[in-house]
C-alpha cells in the first residue's frame, strides 16, 4: 500500500514538473515582453536595463531555477502588465471562473444523464437516435460560435438576457448554457454506453424476473453500476472547463480566469501566463486525484 501510495505521490510531481517545465518554454518563446512594456519608441538601452530588471537576462537554466524556487515557496511570480501579485489576481478571478463551471456541470448532468438514460432504456428507437444525434451535435458546435448566436438571439433580437459582464443570476445563463453544451453531449454519450452495457448483465436479468418495477431497475440497480464512469468524466469535464473556459469568457466579456489569460496573452506578461498554467496544472491533478478517492469510496473493489 505505501509503494502504491509513493508510485502515484511520484507520478503525480512528475506531471507537474512538465507541466511546469512547458509552461516556462513557452513563456520564453512568446516573443521580448519589454517591447509591450516599454512601447516601439523605447530604445534598445532601455528595453536592455528592464530585461536586467525582470532577470531575462540570465542564462535560462538559472531562470528555469529560480521560476520552481518560487512555485515551491509558493511566489508565482508578478504581474507585467497588473504590477500585481500572480497568485493574488488569479484568486480574485477564480470565484467566477467556478461560478460559470458550476452552472454549467449542473445543466450539463441535469441534461445529460437523464438523455444517456432514456437512450439506454430505448436502444434502437427514435429516441435513442434523437438523443445520440443531440450529443453529437453537441460535440461538434463551435463554443464561441454558439456563444455568439446566443447573445445575437435572446439579447441583442430579444432583449431578454444581459448580452454579457457579471453581477446577476441573469448575466450568468448564457455563458452556462454555452459552457455546458460540449459536457452535456460527452455526458449523455458515455451514460448512454455504459447504461447500454449494464442492462445486458445477468443481474438486471434477475431483478426483472422478481418483478421489480422499470425504474427501480433503472435507477437503483443499474445506474448506481454504470455510475463510475460517468462521476470520471463529469470531474474531469468540470476540470476541463476550470483551466480553458478563455473562449465562452471572451464572448460574454465575463471576469474569471480565461479573460485573465487571454489579457496576459496579448500583452506577453509571460509570468501571469506560466502561473495560469501553473494553477490549472495543479487543478487538474487535484481533481484526478479526487476521481481515484471517490471511486475507492463508491465501489468496495477498487478499495
Amino acid at each position: 500500500m505505501i509503494r502504491r501510495i509513493l508510485i502515484r505521490v511520484a507520478a503525480v510531481l512528475v506531471t507537474l514538473l512538465i507541466a511546469i517545465s512547458i509552461a516556462f518554454a513557452l513563456g520564453r518563446l512568446s516573443g521580448d515582453p519589454t517591447a509591450s512594456i516599454l512601447g516601439p519608441m523605447a530604445t534598445e538601452g532601455q528595453r536592455a536595463d528592464l530585461r536586467a530588471e525582470l532577470g531575462l537576462d540570465q542564462p535560462l537554466l538559472l531562470q528555469y531555477f529560480d521560476y520552481l524556487g518560487g512555485i515551491f515557496t509558493g511566489d508565482l511570480g508578478n504581474s507585467l502588465q497588473f504590477y500585481q501579485p500572480n497568485l493574488t489576481m488569479i484568486l480574485d478571478r477564480v470565484p467566477f471562473t467556478l461560478q460559470l463551471v458550476g452552472a454549467g456541470m449542473l445543466i450539463a448532468i441535469v441534461i445529460g444523464v437523464p438523455l444517456g438514460v432514456l437512450a439506454a432504456t430505448r436502444e434502437g428507437s427514435w429516441w435513442d437516435r434523437a438523443a445520440s444525434a443531440l450529443a453529437l451535435l453537441g460535440q461538434s458546435i463551435p463554443v464561441f460560435w454558439l456563444g455568439m448566436m446566443l447573445v445575437l438571439l435572446f439579447a441583442v433580437q430579444w432583449g431578454l438576457l444581459p448580452a454579457g459582464q457579471s453581477g446577476s443570476v441573469q448575466h450568468l445563463v448564457l455563458p452556462a448554457l454555452t459552457m455546458s453544451l460540449y459536457p452535456m453531449a460527452h455526458v449523455a454519450r458515455l451514460t448512454r454506453a455504459t447504461m447500454s452495457d449494464v442492462l445486458r448483465e445477468p443481474y438486471i436479468d434477475a431483478a426483472r424476473a422478481r418483478g421489480l418495477s422499470a425504474g427501480s431497475i433503472v435507477w437503483k440497480h443499474a445506474f448506481k453500476n454504470a455510475s463510475l464512469p460517468v462521476l470520471t468524466i463529469v470531474v474531469l469535464q468540470a476540470g476541463t472547463l476550470l483551466s480553458g473556459a478563455v473562449a465562452v469568457e471572451y464572448v460574454y466579456a465575463w471576469p474569471g480566469l480565461g479573460q485573465l489569460a487571454l489579457q496576459a496573452i496579448q500583452f506577453r506578461d509571460f509570468p501571469l501566463v506560466q502561473a495560469i498554467v501553473v494553477f490549472g496544472a495543479i487543478t487538474f491533478v487535484l481533481l484526478n486525484q479526487l476521481v481515484d478517492l471517490l471511486h475507492a469510496l463508491i465501489d468496495p473493489r477498487v478499495r
